[in-house]
């Protein structure tokens, strides 16, 4: 699928890193380019806005929650902004981002943002009764399919950006210390 962010040449991840072309980390990193496409690829296609059964707006708040949790802020400051280029609603925005998602009144979005937390903080207790909070608050088979997938992929995405934000940091100290 060719979206609007592959066809700009643009790589979310090198740009939350801040990876210059032509810099060595980007080489390292664009040495296995299947994987570097692959990523950008799960990307574009969990953020396509005409995915069905669950909004775009759901997704990035989902995002931005899962950041949250994990303490990532500059890839929460990527899906927050992202999120207010929409109209997105604002308590909501504003519980996904002050991590207080039982502030929401009953329902789907406080549904989804309990099954990230549970995902992210307790995988373990994932289970089936975490699990069938989702249909019984309106979400349907493929949208939970779709959140699973979303939240792992943000968990994966968050740590390729902590890595190579090592490895910068690393070669940057390194540099200054010769």
């Amino acid at each position: 699928m060719t979206t609007a962010s592959t066809l700009a040449g643009t790589d979310i991840v090198d740009q939350l890193v801040g990876l210059p072309a032509g810099s060595s980390l980007h080489g390292l990193r664009h040495q296995r380019e299947k994987v570097a496409a692959a990523t950008q690829g799960s990307y574009d296609t969990l953020f396509d806005p005409t995915l069905a059964d669950i909004g775009q707006d759901e997704r990035l708040l989902v995002a931005l929650y899962a950041c949250r949790l994990a303490g990532s802020q500059d890839v929460a400051a990527h899906y927050r902004e992202r999120l207010q280029a929409l109209p997105a609603d604002a308590a909501q925005l504003a519980a996904a981002d002050s991590g207080t998602p039982e502030q929401l009144p009953a329902g789907r979005l406080r549904a989804m943002l309990s099954f990230t937390r549970a995902l992210t903080e307790r995988p373990v207790e994932g289970d089936k009764a975490v699990l069938e909070t989702l249909p019984a608050a309106g979400i349907s088979t493929p949208a939970v399919v779709a959140l699973s997938q979303l939240i792992a992929f943000i968990s994966y995405q968050i740590r390729v950006v902590a890595g190579l934000q090592a490895m910068k940091l690393a070669s940057n100290a390194s540099e200054h210390t010769q």
